[in-house]
């Protein structure tokens, strides 16, 4: 059972009520696609934040139905998000077991090992 709870710096962030095991499924969200046309009106909305990259040159947008626009960031996570663009979803998968009650994070920049710096790294306090 999933849940949103704020804690700490981050503001909101996604938990589970139960242990997640490691290659466990999270969930699977459906996605708002966002032409590549109409994804750069969203820089100057609070959408900004919450949108992934889609499309086989990720210049489209998504927004995540579900949690998924809520997972918030790390650079050690426990869980990875994969891309589905055939059936419109994102799939939240845990890395390593995640005991109740911990905070899921994911890398925004896609692959978990991933230490490039963000988009607006210097806007973002709580990044580790």
């Amino acid at each position: 059972m999933l849940y949103v709870a704020t804690r700490d710096t981050k503001g909101r962030g996604v938990y589970s009520a139960k242990k997640i095991q490691r290659d466990q499924v999270i969930e699977r969200c459906e996605v708002l696609v966002i032409p590549e046309e109409e994804t750069s009106l969203l820089d100057n909305t609070v959408l900004f934040n919450y949108y992934f990259c889609w499309g086989e040159d990720q210049k489209e947008g998504a927004i995540a139905l579900g949690f998924g626009s809520i997972y918030n960031h790390s650079y050690t996570p426990n869980a990875l998000y994969r891309i589905d663009l055939d059936d419109q979803v994102l799939e939240f998968v845990a890395l390593r077991n995640i005991p109740a009650n911990e905070e899921i994070t994911i890398n925004y920049n896609g692959a978990p090992e991933d230490k490039s710096p963000l988009w607006n790294a210097d806007e973002i306090k709580w990044i580790e």
